[in-house]
């Protein structure tokens, strides 16, 4: 496996592989979710990769740039021993050669952001597209394998690439959480041992939802006030409905409802977001 840094030299390795290429573009600090994309792009490709690259683009004002945890030689290893061939983690100046600040953007549109993670996190989803079609074009992939948990993320790109006609096919994968239930992120590690037992009652009103939701006469309404009521000492951002296909808000529950929490606890105001479809 080879570690790089700069795209001269991804563009050079780029060039002398064979076969097919699957990319999982990640910000670092992976866990156990990230080795289930990282273990299908491996097994689906003849070549894999793994970009860890912090995008300061996609972070917003008091945000937690600074402190996102960063750990290459750890991340390093998981993918070494995942069989991945090539780990790109470029520095900002290697992404952004003439600074953030002068950067051709690609900005999704309004009606994709002006919802959910989009309205409270102007300009994210700016940086995320913009990001991820840079990857996209260095790395010539033939696949990329982003996780169903950044459920707004996902539509979004899947959207650029058709839009855009990106010649790449987007693998979406499930959701990976505890033995708990809580979902695997990055930021977990964030929390204090309370905290992350509070955290725990965001998954549990999304399996409540999904129980409700087959009695087929309960409200959205109804819903959101039983899992605001589960989830009781987290600062709530908003509990939503959306129609998996069209990502567009719904007033009543189908078989096409995705529901998405997204939550902040009161200590660490660490942000989290799940989300569950509330029929198979």
């Amino acid at each position: 496996m080879k570690i790089l840094d700069n795209i001269a030299d991804l563009k050079k390795e780029i060039s002398s592989l064979k076969g097919s290429i699957g990319l999982v573009p990640t910000m670092g600090a992976l866990h156990k979710g990230h080795q289930s994309l990282i273990e299908k792009a491996v097994n689906e490709n003849d070549n894999a990769i793994v970009s860890i690259f912090v995008n300061p683009i996609q972070f917003g004002i008091n945000e937690d740039l600074d402190k996102y945890p960063r750990c290459l030689a750890s991340d390093s290893k998981l993918c070494e021993e995942a069989g991945v061939k090539i780990v790109f983690a470029p520095k900002i100046s290697q992404m952004y050669a003439e600074g953030k600040e002068n950067l051709t953007l690609i900005c999704p549109p309004y009606s994709a952001v002006d919802k959910l993670c989009g309205k409270s996190r102007i300009g994210h989803f700016d940086g995320v597209a913009s990001v991820v079609a840079k990857l996209f074009n260095l790395t010539k992939a033939n696949r990329a394998y982003f996780g169903q948990k950044d459920a707004q993320q996902l539509f979004i790109i899947q959207k650029m690439v058709r839009d855009l006609n990106f010649d790449i096919e987007i693998i979406p994968c499930p959701i990976v959480r505890e033995e708990d239930n809580l979902a695997l992120s990055s930021r977990n590690q964030y929390l204090t041992k309370s905290e992350r037992a509070l955290a725990l009652n965001i998954s549990k009103a999304l399996f409540e939802a999904k129980k409700l939701a087959k009695t087929n006469t309960i409200t959205k309404r109804a819903v959101i006030d039983n899992s605001l009521k589960i989830m009781e000492g987290l600062e709530v951002e908003y509990i939503e409905f959306v129609d998996i296909n069209t990502f567009e808000i719904q007033d009543e529950i189908n078989k096409n409802t995705l529901m998405l929490i997204a939550s902040r606890t009161p200590e660490t105001k660490t942000r989290l977001i799940d989300n569950m479809k509330l029929f198979d």
